[in-house]
């Protein structure tokens, strides 16, 4: 990367989300002295960042992302003086918080759109999209929302349809408006001067639409209005930036981070995630893994970035199933697995990000019926599904392998009742397997998962050649073995890892070789990865450091 090793480039990233996290009040509902309570954990992990998903105040119809107020905290989550302190006690341990930002929509209940709904003239009508009806009073046109329903929410007050992307109670805030951007600024600076050391953009690519061209995504408006953005906010400020996109591709990535753009830092792709996606069901009829096009895809988006844009590494967030469920065996090898997939990502050229519980293995919900599921998107979708035609227990597999709510049960951090998250009845439901998978059991324990990211989150600050080598990937067509190097200066890191439940045979090339030094070896002890034959156990994984000269 040519930037001038900005602060945050060693640093791994852990995702919090607030209401599953740590409950201080036992409401049920985890909250920011919750958090504050658990920092410890994150300083002994070596975290240097948090990402915080949304504390803002919001009705919670999309649990946070549908915000009312942009510059206060949703009591439920606590005060701004709770906020204030845990930006306070994160950087007496030198981690820096970075604010969830949603700005492509607010809730219907923000002060924007209740004066907005009221009157065709009030200047914050023109803060929102809004058409009139059809010539036979129905919906402007037939376009579906993300969420299900149709994108159009008829408004009475006013006679006319809004624009609502996602859900109904999400209207999207449209950008071409000066002052819609104004405010957006004013309220970015307000969370800087705070002390936040930057932003998570939700769904970033979508501001710049062009709702009647149907340019949605990516749209014609976008990089002059985070360019706008850097200009009015960021530039000058010594914080990070990074943009979700469920549409970024490998072509456009560098618009918004390469070195000559003046927009973000990193992006989110999920191109890995919906490669594992049905054709026409999606996400609900998840694909078995194909490591194969798996890893051709996290290569092709090593090598585009390298040397100009930069990556974000992970395999879990709030959106996401757990990654040990989804890729791995939990049957068998949660443990090694869990390492094996951790291995893999965190070694890459690359911000990691760690998601709640990922550090200690945690596996999806294991939910049996629709009546345990609290997350919009599923409950919308199965409806639509339904209505498609795929049956009720084929949609309730799928959700069991790949619905948001796999990664918003509790953080396990004991054995107890309440998984020590709270000591009331929970918002949703605690994994039972809380009883073995959990923060107390691994504290102390060497072996274990949470002691494997500790020590992928140190060689990070240790080596270079992490951060900065260049991105080489080896045996691309073994069908059970993720294999690279990173090269930088004189030095040679070896990755090696077995990505199934049965032993692995390969034969190693010289460039994929290792010696000197053995940096991980998570099933048998190995001193180096020798040229020839080499026969891996289930999950293993072996990181050797090999010296060039």
């Amino acid at each position: 990367m040519t930037r001038q090793a900005p602060w945050w480039l060693d640093r791994t990233v852990y995702q919090i989300y607030p209401r599953s996290f740590a409950d201080a009040d036992g409401d049920g509902v985890g909250d920011i002295p919750g958090i504050i309570g658990r920092l410890d954990h994150l300083a002994d992990l070596g975290i240097g960042l948090i990402w915080l998903s949304p504390v803002y105040c919001s009705p919670m119809a999309d649990n946070g992302y549908d915000i009312s107020s942009y510059q206060d905290i949703a009591p439920e989550f606590g005060t701004l003086e709770d906020f204030d302190r845990l930006v306070a006690e994160a950087d007496r341990r030198d981690i820096g918080i970075i604010m969830d930002l949603v700005v492509n929509h607010s809730s219907d209940q923000h002060p924007w759109f209740l004066a907005a709904k009221q009157d065709r003239a009030s200047a914050y009508h023109d803060y929102y999209y809004w058409r009139d009806p059809a010539p036979d009073g129905g919906a402007p046109d037939d376009r579906r929302a993300y969420f299900g329903g149709p994108v159009w929410t008829f408004v009475p007050e006013v006679g006319r349809y809004v624009f609502t992307l996602f859900s109904p109670q999400q209207p999207d805030l449209n950008w071409q408006n000066p002052a819609v951007r104004d405010a957006i600024y004013t309220m970015m600076r307000w969370w800087l001067d705070r002390g936040v050391r930057g932003f998570r953009m939700d769904v970033i690519d979508l501001i710049g639409k062009d709702i009647d061209r149907d340019l949605i995504v990516e749209g014609p408006y976008l990089h002059g209005f985070l360019q706008e953005m850097h200009r009015e906010v960021l530039a000058g400020r010594d914080v990070v930036t990074v943009g979700e996109s469920w549409n970024v591709t490998r072509e456009t990535a560098l618009l918004y981070c390469g070195r000559d753009r003046q927009e973000l830092d990193m992006v989110f792709q999920f191109q890995h995630i919906v490669a594992g996606w049905d054709a026409k069901h999606g996400k609900w009829r998840p694909q078995p893994l194909d490591l194969v096009a798996f890893k051709k895809v996290w290569t092709d988006w090593q090598q585009a970035l390298e040397g100009d844009g930069w990556n974000s590494l992970f395999l879990n967030n709030h959106d996401l199933p757990r990654s040990v469920s989804r890729y791995g065996d939990t049957e068998k090898w949660r443990d090694r697995s869990a390492k094996a997939l951790a291995t893999a990502i965190h070694l890459m050229r690359g911000t990691p990000f760690v998601f709640q519980g990922e550090e200690i293995g945690m596996t999806n919900a294991g939910f049996t019926r629709i009546t345990q599921y609290r997350d919009i998107e599923l409950i919308n979708m199965h409806r639509e599904m339904r209505e498609q035609g795929l049956p009720e227990h084929q949609f309730l597999e799928g959700a069991a392998i790949t619905a948001r709510d796999n990664a918003r049960t509790p953080m396990q951090w004991d054995a107890s009742p309440g998984a020590g998250f709270t000591t009331g009845d929970p918002w949703i439901a605690i994994n039972p397997n809380n009883a073995t998978i959990n923060v107390a059991a691994q504290r102390d324990d060497p072996m274990s998962v949470l002691a494997h990211y500790r020590h992928l989150i140190a060689l990070r600050k240790q080596h270079n050649v992490i951060v900065q080598g260049r991105f080489v990937p080896w045996l691309d067509d073994h069908p059970q073995i993720w294999a690279y190097t990173r090269e930088w200066e004189h030095q040679r890191l070896s990755v090696l890892c077995n990505i199934s439940s049965q032993p692995a045979h390969a034969e190693i090339p010289p460039g994929l070789a290792g010696g000197q030094t053995c940096l991980i070896c998570t099933a048998n002890p190995r001193e180096a990865i020798p040229v020839g034959p080499i026969i891996l156990d289930p999950w293993e994984a072996v990181v050797t450091l090999s010296d060039l000269d």
